[in-house]
């Protein structure tokens, strides 16, 4: 069994003084974590969803090797402006202001059910964000899905207020 937990590194005070930054690129370079990462975010799921809504930039990465291991479809959720045909958009609060993010009108089909992918969740506002937004467009939330959670900083618990099964494969102390 993989220490999936220790191939992510964390590289203290960035992007400011304070944050303890979890850099999942390594364990994306790690052939077999990598590999035990998609298998443990898709086993709760298997059989539930209908597509995989990955949230830019590193939950395109999780997010698309999820839905081909859950067989599914793939919905990017980009940053306003990135799509190229007619969007819906969804503002979320940011530290220092707000941000949007969309996704195509079309990109699933009413009903359709829907995990959330991203690679971290931590005050749960884009993952809130992208939940909303996909609800707006038809789908059902099945459920979220993340590599690590910062439990202080409340995201998971703000899902699973809003009644969205949320998995998490590790937690880490701090911001």
């Amino acid at each position: 069994m993989i220490d999936l937990k220790s191939l992510i590194r964390t590289i203290p005070d960035y992007p400011k003084p304070g944050i303890m930054f979890r850099d999942v690129t390594t364990l994306m370079g790690h052939a077999e974590g990598f590999a035990a990462t998609i298998e443990a975010l898709t086993a709760p799921f298997r059989g539930r969803v209908d597509a995989v809504a990955g949230i830019e930039a590193r939950g395109f990465i999780f997010g698309g090797a999820a839905a081909e291991k859950l067989g599914v479809g793939f919905v990017p959720v980009r940053k306003k402006g990135k799509l190229p045909w007619t969007t819906i958009g969804q503002q979320y609060t940011l530290e220092y202001g707000v941000d949007t993010i969309e996704v195509h009108l079309d990109a699933v089909n009413k009903g359709q059910r829907i995990l959330i992918v991203d690679d971290l969740i931590a005050t749960g506002g884009t993952a809130e964000a992208a939940i909303k937004l996909i609800t707006r467009v038809g789908g059902t939330i099945a459920g979220a899905a993340f590599v690590v959670d910062l439990p202080e900083l409340g995201g998971a618990k703000l899902l699973r207020a809003h009644g969205v099964e949320t998995h998490a494969l590790m937690a880490f102390d701090g911001h």
